[in-house]
């Protein structure tokens, strides 16, 4: 299995404009005709989908001289059926899901395919070869939160809070984690998975609520949090906090919340997708599949085989892993003001609150 990386080196390669890709695939775009984009939202649960994603795949397709209309499931894979249906009706040209369910959603993919409408499943896979798969590496993910936890608690009880359980992406998740931290966890390793349990709908409330539970049955016995995500992070955080307890807690996406957190000490590491990129390259590709692209012409395409043995065509995008030591990068490439990273941070503490 090969993944393409497409990290800040390689932007360009990724964001060229619409047009570009268009005149790359040998299309020509429609003069008459309106380009309408529709994207089917599962929620805006998540800071990074309302704040990063949308706005920078708004802003592509509507550059691009397209329109953007969207719709929120607010996490019911029966409304997102209806959503998708509904964007159809609304003419829409090409449809990127972020899906709730990526079984739930088959019947859309059907729906799409009866119209000849590309589908970009955007973020969360759905395993289906009509689709265009465009993600992040999730199994790097993984990895990079268990190196940021591993040497610093390299033996005891550690307690895994993983995401909504039909997401594949809490899967691949696990397996990064796994594969760092997967000897030492073994039977009669130094490290017990003590606790672990899938969120619905990744909310932190509910992860918070998980992380109560795993205290209450281990006697608060827990030496670190692999948390699947920063929103989760923050409700495992509150539930630790509320017995005294400071240990490492991973998380991901970058929210603002996090890095301040990982600011203040409270949160180890964010591991930053930075889902502006991923927005706006998937805008982008939206727009030359409306004006006849096929999958293999989007930059930095390939062959990806799923967990179920199907062979999807894919990009993926690359990550930051930032801790107390990096936190700069976030604050220089405008994902976060320095105000607003060291909020309640004791000044010099960390190179990026001097």
């Amino acid at each position: 299995m090969r993944q393409i990386k497409i990290g800040s080196a390689a932007l360009l390669a990724l964001t060229v404009s619409a047009a570009g890709i268009m005149a790359s695939a040998g299309v020509v775009a429609a003069q008459d005709d309106e380009i309408i984009i529709g994207t089917s939202w599962n929620n805006y649960n998540e800071e990074r989908w309302l704040n990063s994603d949308e706005p920078a795949m708004k802003a592509a397709i509507e550059a691009a001289g397209a329109t953007y209309i969207s719709t929120d499931a607010k996490s019911s894979t029966d409304q997102q059926l209806a959503d998708v249906e509904n964007l159809i009706t609304q003419g829409a040209d090409v449809l990127v899901i972020l899906a709730q369910d990526q079984d739930a959603i088959l019947p859309a993919l059907e729906r799409a395919a009866e119209e000849g409408i590309p589908v970009i499943a955007y973020d969360r896979i759905i395993q289906d070869p009509r689709v265009l798969y465009m993600t992040f590496d999730n199994v790097g993910v993984g990895r990079a939160m268990a190196n940021a936890i591993f040497p610093l608690v390299p033996e005891g009880n550690y307690a895994i809070i993983k995401g909504n359980e039909p997401d594949e992406n809490t899967r691949f998740l696990r397996a990064g984690m796994e594969e760092v931290i997967g000897d030492a966890w073994a039977e009669g390793g130094p490290i017990t998975i003590a606790c672990e349990t899938y969120t619905d709908n990744w909310l932190a409330e509910n992860a918070q609520a998980n992380m109560e539970n795993c205290l209450t049955t281990t006697n608060n016995d827990i030496q670190a949090v692999l948390a699947e995500n920063d929103g989760m992070a923050g409700g495992v955080i509150a539930a630790l906090e509320a017995q005294g307890l400071h240990i490492p807690v991973s998380g991901q996406d970058g929210d603002n919340a996090a890095l301040n957190r990982v600011a203040q000490g409270r949160q180890t590491v964010s591991v930053w997708k930075d889902s502006r990129v991923l927005g706006k390259a998937a805008g982008e590709a939206a727009v030359a599949l409306a004006n006849g692209a096929s999958f293999a012409d989007i930059p930095g395409v390939e062959e990806f085989v799923s967990p179920r043995d199907v062979t999807l065509q894919s990009v993926f995008a690359t990550l930051d892993v930032l801790t107390q030591d990096n936190l700069q990068e976030a604050v220089d490439r405008g994902k976060i003001t320095q105000e607003e990273l060291c909020a309640g941070v004791e000044a010099g503490s960390i190179p990026a609150c001097p």
